[in-house]
């Protein structure tokens, strides 16, 4: 193989899927039914508001009915309800990838389009490439390597584009004019509104967020200890995002996860539990 290829198809234990499987099979079903649920109400429009996407004219996809929205909204959590079981989990995950990246073009062929969502699309379209694996499995995995490894390059890509894209559609006005003054008027929570009496740290963050989405390729560059930090700044970033302007771009959170060791994080959870269960064993008389 050649060296791009051997950092492509690193292999990683099969144990740490099998963990990034079980968070992202429960989050279709907490994005369909309570998350992202535009996507049900649409079988109610006109069909004259559908502005098929490039995907709907490739596949001709039509407008929506409220037939199709239950089938879909439906089928999804049920066939994620069987993919969280193991079973079957390539048929299991191939239906989960059509019926939620099909829900939610129904929700975007009527309106904007999101962009926190490239990333798990391409989660759920690779999942089923790979068989069964457990919690606890730390065969290595080339498979598993590359859904995770495509996985953290489309969320990096979601990082690095929308950077570019502040610049290429708002030009450098977005980072130099009061675009976050404008998002805490707007959207702002009470505990942040102080911040609308120091523009300067409005502005300030508009660059720091520019450049930390421009610099965020560096992270396949730089050491695993490094890394698992970055991604931690990451999730703090979004949490302040979200107690700052209630924004959050939950499937992408999700997605931060293919960067991390879940395996390892999983056995200290179980050794944390099992060093707790047995504190609390009691002593058995063994005689008088």
């Amino acid at each position: 193989m050649t060296r791009p290829d051997r950092w492509l198809f690193t292999p990683v234990p099969l144990g740490r899927l099998a963990i990034f499987r079980s968070l992202t099979y429960p989050f279709v079903i907490v994005d369909v039914l309570l998350l992202h649920t535009s996507g049900w109400y649409h079988g109610y429009a006109d069909p004259v508001w559908y502005e098929p996407l490039v995907i709907g004219e490739a596949l001709g996809l039509p407008p929506a009915t409220l037939a199709l929205v239950q089938f879909l909204k439906w089928g999804t959590v049920i066939a994620a309800l069987v993919a969280l079981t193991g079973r079957w989990p390539r048929l299991a995950g191939a239906v989960v990838a059509v019926g939620w990246i099909w829900y939610q073009y129904i929700a975007f062929a009527y309106g904007k389009v999101d962009h926190d969502r490239g990333d798990f699309v391409v989660a759920l379209l690779l999942l089923p490439t790979v068989g069964s694996a457990f919690w606890r499995d730390r065969r290595p995995s080339q498979a598993a390597g590359f859904v995770l490894r495509a996985v953290q390059l489309t969320a990096i890509a979601t990082y690095f584009l929308s950077a570019w894209a502040k610049v290429r559609f708002g030009g450098w006005d977005w980072v130099n004019s009061a675009t976050m003054v404008r998002a805490v008027v707007r959207r702002g929570t009470p505990w942040m509104r102080w911040l609308l009496d120091a523009p300067w740290l409005l502005q300030a963050a508009q660059w720091g967020l520019f450049v930390a989405e421009m610099s965020s390729p560096l992270i396949f560059f730089v050491p695993e200890r490094v890394r698992r930090w970055l991604v931690y700044g990451w999730f703090a970033f979004h949490t302040l995002t979200y107690a700052s302007i209630t924004i959050a771009f939950w499937p992408h959170l999700v997605m931060l996860l293919a960067f991390l060791p879940l395996e390892e994080y999983a056995d200290r959870l179980h050794g944390w539990f099992a060093r707790r269960h047995a504190g609390r064993r009691v002593p058995t008389s063994v005689g008088r």
